[in-house]
């Protein structure tokens, strides 16, 4: 409840002792829309005698999820306090697993759910769990990419979002001005001051000349049936379009992106955005363009967009759930893959630079939430590195992955992810203090050693030193079919095509 209607319920409980409350204050989750822990918590004050009735024994989950979430939660300081219990058995420990990046966690929660469904686990009993909507797209990407069918709950896939769209449309002009439907998505996106008589007047040109809208728009430019600001506006957006139509061949295709993004003022726009949706808005903008990293052309990854858009039908019977944590509330899944847990990314930065020790309460209850959503299972996945922008981030394991304990989780990593601590997870109390919660040096190393070869017969494995003509001479990570995960020694890591490099 929010605090209007728990003073509401106090006011009308006034004289009399029939009331009746149910509620768990460590799934309380929803402070960003206005519940109040803090009703939980005060009400024996407010309502003195009341008898607390705890529900302790848990129906769904095993004993080491429960003990594992029980650990994490009893962290914060907050809480009316329990002690979960189940008659189940110990089950299987929590997977913790620390990657190298976004793709192998990926990889790693795609190859697990193939591996479990080969063993007649049903797809609607999988889910993966995500702390914000932007890390979707690559679990969605991995999994058309391997035929696994999925859906994503409680918002649209990530190349169906508004903002994706008009991103898309805007990519798809500047490589091929005769799309129509494209230019019209996005010629007043952002508000440029083109009303509805102007762009009636351009369609109906462009019908009776039977010519393109890019086209109707030269040609107006150059008459008077347009308003002299329109006439204005539709020049400066022609000419951007050339110009950066121009630099295709030119510049890197996560650069140009980025300047079509910033030049057009879409990304401005959503800056300057103050409903609640605009920062989530901006985070997908930015996952785009590290979307874009994987490829080697505009042309190829505009491409893939294509192909996925075509195949976004469900129809199938059996699909693994992608969604929030914050819409996993009051569901339960036979095995949760639980993605992300690094600090800053959960528990959230943002949530914890506007709220602080209460920020941080709410986010360690939404890991509770998480964990708690397994029946048999749980995967915690984080990653050591993440693209952001288009520019590579390093990551720590989040706070929460040191707060699980020992004896519920067995922990793998691919080796060398975090230098000569491989394993070893830092972080910082709310004090500021920099603690160094346990040192994994030994853990074994889980990754798989694929080879492939070049098109003259050369082997390449995991940690051959190649040579590619643009980016030079790089390490490679990872292999995947023909595609390589390579770390540049120059150009940090990238996936290239094996056609494009060769043995150094």
């Amino acid at each position: 409840t929010n605090v209007a209607q728990y003073l509401w319920l106090r006011l009308l409980a006034q004289g009399s002792k029939n009331i009746c409350c149910v509620g768990d204050d460590d799934q309380s989750i929803y402070g960003w829309r206005g519940a109040e822990v803090g009703n939980i918590l005060r009400f024996e004050k407010d309502f003195p005698g009341a008898k607390i009735i705890r529900l302790e024994q848990n129906y769904r989950s095993t004993s080491n999820i429960l003990n594992a979430a029980s650990a994490v939660i009893a962290k914060n300081e907050n809480r009316m306090g329990k002690t979960l219990w189940s008659e189940a058995d110990e089950g299987e420990k929590i997977a913790v697993r620390g990657l190298w990046d976004g793709q192998a966690e990926a990889r790693f929660v795609a190859e697990e759910i193939e591996r479990l469904h080969s063993k007649k686990e049903s797809l609607n009993n999988i889910a993966v769990l995500v702390r914000a909507g932007f890390q979707t797209r690559a679990f969605e990407d991995r999994f058309n990419t391997l035929a696994i069918p999925h859906r994503v709950i409680g918002g649209a896939r990530f190349y169906e979002r508004m903002e994706i769209r008009d991103a898309l449309a805007y990519f798809r002009v500047v490589m091929q001005p005769n799309d129509d439907l494209a230019l019209e998505r996005i010629i007043n996106t952002p508000k440029r001051g083109l009303g509805a008589a102007t762009i009636q007047t351009l369609q109906t040109h462009a019908r009776a000349a039977n010519t393109h809208l890019s086209e109707a728009i030269d040609m107006l430019v150059d008459t008077d049936e347009l308003s002299p600001k329109a006439k204005n506006t539709l020049s400066l957006l022609t000419a951007d379009f050339v110009r950066w139509r121009e630099n295709i061949d030119t510049m890197h295709h996560c650069d140009l992106a980025k300047m079509i993004l910033d030049e057009s003022g879409y990304t401005e726009m959503w800056k300057n955005d103050k409903s609640p949706e605009a920062p989530g808005r901006l985070e997908n903008l930015k996952e785009l363009v590290s979307a874009m990293e994987e490829y080697e052309s505009f042309a190829e990854f505009m491409e893939y967009v294509s192909l996925v858009m075509e195949n976004q039908e469900n129809q199938h019977t059996e699909m693994v759930t992608i969604m929030t944590l914050h819409g996993a509330k009051g569901l339960e899944f036979d095995y949760v893959f639980l993605a992300g847990w690094e600090e800053g990314l959960f528990p959230s930065q943002r949530s914890m630079d506007e709220q602080g020790a209460k920020g941080l309460e709410e986010e360690r209850r939404l890991a509770y939430v998480g964990i708690t959503r397994a029946k048999k299972k749980a995967y915690i996945t984080h990653a050591a590195n993440r693209m952001t922008y288009g520019k590579w981030m390093n990551c720590l394991p989040s706070r929460f992955v040191d707060e699980l304990p020992a004896d519920a989780i067995e922990v793998a990593a691919e080796s060398g992810i975090y230098g000569s601590g491989a394993g070893r997870s830092q972080h910082w109390d709310s004090s500021g203090r920099r603690e160094q919660q346990f040192n994994r040096d030994d853990i074994p190393n889980f990754s798989k050693n694929r080879v492939t070869q070049t098109e003259d017969g050369e082997e390449l494995k995991s940690g051959t030193r190649i040579f590619h003509d643009k980016f030079g001479y790089g390490k490679i990570i990872h292999i995947d079919g023909n595609k390589l995960d390579i770390a540049f020694e120059k150009a940090g890591r990238k996936r290239v095509l094996k056609n494009f490099i060769k043995k150094a």
